[in-house]
């Protein structure tokens, strides 16, 4: 078992959770539990990671390599999904322990994700991906929205204060239309799938042999419209969108492009990523990053009828 220093946190989780987390705090027990239930051999921690969870690569007392994952919160809702698509267009789940937080997956190339690729050929492989996740969230006659799962209604819906609290002034009709938008989509919703929730060119990665050769990790499962779950794949690459010419024109051309790809309403997408970037931009305007915030509201109002 890895000592405490091979598993230290990186950066970017700190400052996400913030250095006071009790789950933080509670890492390196959780960590040393995982462990030892499943007799793994730490190698390494991945960085700089996600903003919700440590991976560690490991061994499985086989040899056989994999990757631990230690979720803050969600870690059940994952295990549903992941169990789900069984490594259908996603990484394959091996071991869940959700009470303690505590995922076993297949090792994948974690280096290596779609924004490796030229966009279009990212976006190729996006695709292809996502039509495999977009699946009934339980086999069978089941209840539109069986448990762990939350719906994108519900979801959306505790962003809602948070958006009026933390858009500037200058700002405040873009969020205004935004959450409108947002209501009205909810209202006439097509369908109740099950959705990746975060999915983007950097939840892609690279497999190994034998397997597809791109899969999708790191979700934070939905139940709603297909729309909801591509409108994050809209803004992908954003600071190089952002920085040449005719950003607006080349966000039209691709929203209209994945929609068309993935038989999805082409407002629906729209809609949903005008909602999904103001959401973002006040996220991170509450977190004190203004820069990224600013630019995802300028992203957001290029997307207004």
């Amino acid at each position: 078992m890895a000592s405490a220093p091979h598993l230290e946190p990186p950066q970017r989780l700190v400052r996400a959770l913030g250095a006071d987390s009790p789950w933080l705090a509670a890492l390196p027990s959780l960590a040393r539990d995982a462990l030892a239930r499943w007799e793994l051999t730490a190698e390494r921690v991945v960085a700089p990671g996600g903003r919700g969870s440590l991976v560690v690569l490991v061994r499985r007392a086989d040899g056989t390599p994999a990757a631990l994952k230690l979720r803050a919160a969600g870690a059940g809702a994952e295990a549903a999904a992941l169990a789900r698509w069984d490594g259908h267009g996603a990484v394959r789940l091996l071991e869940a322990a959700p009470e303690a937080d505590a995922l076993l997956l297949e090792r994948l190339h974690a280096e290596v994700s779609l924004r490796s690729l030229p966009e279009a050929k990212a976006n190729l492989e996006a695709v292809s991906a996502l039509r495999r996740l977009w699946v009934p969230p339980e086999a069978g006659s089941a209840p539109p929205v069986p448990p762990p799962f939350t719906t994108v209604e519900r979801h959306t819906g505790r962003a809602v204060d948070r958006i009026r609290r933390h858009t500037p002034p200058q700002a405040r009709s873009l969020a205004e239309e935004a959450l409108a938008v947002r209501s009205g989509l909810l209202a006439d919703a097509p369908e109740n799938l099950l959705l990746h929730g975060d999915f983007r060119q950097g939840a892609v990665l690279s497999a190994a042999p034998g397997r597809a050769h791109w899969l999708a990790a790191g979700p934070d499962p939905l139940v709603g419209e297909r729309a909801y779950d591509l409108a994050r794949l809209v803004r992908d690459r954003l600071h190089d969108l952002m920085a040449g010419s005719g950003g607006a024109a080349r966000t039209r051309r691709r929203i209209a492009k994945l929609a068309d790809s993935l038989e999805v309403d082409r407002d629906r997408l729209r809609g949903w990523s005008l909602y999904r970037a103001v959401e973002s931009g006040t996220r991170q305007l509450a977190a004190g990053d203004r820069a990224d915030g600013e630019l995802l509201l300028e992203f957001a109002s290029w997307l207004r009828d």
